[in-house]
């Protein structure tokens, strides 16, 4: 029945091994250094990317072709999300935003192929890109505004009595978001896609049933193709979201100040 377990598909499987680092003479307590299925499709889509926007840009035609068309659309895309939510000043953070965005969205999108792997349904990545949001703006934020970043947990406008009970809930929001913000693409790309697996799985079961069986499973088929739909237009927008919360934290750090 593995073929229908829905968590099968999240599993990271060694593809090969580079050997074991640091073992001891009884061949205990080293790092294996493996390369994964994980891994594999995170080096695809960095690829995947570099080769399009190489390709897309080298012409630089006045008339652009298709490609550079897409690729220009694109970076005047999140050029926009940058300057809406970030100004004029957060466009020296395009290149993350940008990055982001487009790694985020083709990795969804390599997962919504069948034996393809969902590298941001592993919370572990998820979390990593979080917690480099995060250390931009901390770094930024502190490099630019010195202690004046901490105007970020302190509201313009309110007296100083509920201070002591604002600046908590400040502080509180602001460590919560690494975590929100992975746990969101994380959680949306799991749920989406064990749910996906489910509807398929009974499509199977329903057809080894025979005639009446095959009848039967017409409706969870019809479930199953609208599940892919919107679990494409769900790719897409984590993305999206992912990328405008991380223009938003970087506003904060730009101009700290409520």
């Amino acid at each position: 029945m593995a073929g229908t377990d829905p968590i099968s598909q999240f599993k990271v499987k060694t593809l090969f091994s580079f050997g074991t680092i640091g073992a001891d003479e009884n061949g205990a307590n080293g790092v294996d250094l493996v390369f994964t299925n994980s891994a594999l499709f995170m080096v695809l889509t960095v690829g995947l990317i570099a080769t399009y926007l190489i390709l897309s840009t080298r012409g630089r035609g006045l008339v652009p072709s298709r490609l550079q068309l897409v690729s220009e659309m694109s970076y005047e895309f999140i050029a926009n999300m940058v300057r809406s939510s970030a100004g004029t000043e957060g466009m020296k953070f395009f290149p993350l935003v940008f990055s982001l965005f487009s790694f985020i969205l083709i990795a969804n999108m390599w997962g919504m192929f069948p034996y393809f792997f969902a590298v941001t349904s592993q919370i572990i990545i998820t979390a990593a890109l979080a917690l480099l949001v995060m250390a931009v703006v901390i770094i930024y934020g502190v490099w630019k505004n010195g202690f004046g970043f901490l105007k970020l947990f302190v509201p313009s406008g309110i007296p100083l009595p509920i201070l002591f009970i604002v600046v908590p809930i400040e502080v509180l929001s602001f460590l919560s978001r690494p975590l929100s913000l992975s746990l969101r693409l994380f959680g949306n790309i799991l749920a989406g896609h064990i749910v996906l697996k489910v509807f398929a799985g009974f499509i199977v079961s329903l057809s080894a049933l025979g005639a009446l069986g095959m009848f039967g499973s017409i409706l969870p088929f019809v479930m199953a193709v609208a599940l892919t739909g919107l679990e494409f237009l769900v790719s897409a927008l984590q993305a999206f979201v992912f990328a405008i919360l991380t223009c938003i934290y970087l506003n904060d750090a730009i101009h700290p100040g409520h």
